[in-house]
């Protein structure tokens, strides 16, 4: 299992219409080969900040089969107009 780690930042002020896009891309995205969940995680110092928790099967789930399918597309079309610049990606083992 691998565990994606996406920090993003939002434009000021756009937070309520994110958070409401928010919503219907975890519909997208749970749609996808290998997801398994997402948690997000709103920052109390920064208010344009999130960060999600998505678990998924494997790496190539997240880097190859969703960033190269239509439903990325209509992830980002969804939420990609609020960030402020592109989120930081990071993705990390699973320890058991």
């Amino acid at each position: 299992m691998i565990l994606e780690l996406a920090t993003i930042d939002i434009i000021e002020g756009t937070n309520t219409s994110f958070e409401a896009n928010l919503k219907a891309a975890k519909l997208v995205i749970c749609k996808s080969k290998g997801f398994i969940s997402i948690e997000v995680h709103h920052c109390i110092e920064n208010q344009s900040r999130y960060v999600l928790f998505i678990k998924w099967e494997t790496l190539e789930d997240h880097t190859i089969l969703f960033r190269g399918s239509e439903l990325f597309v209509e992830w980002r079309a969804l939420i990609g107009s609020f960030f402020e610049h592109p989120p930081m990606v990071q993705h990390y083992s699973i320890l058991e």
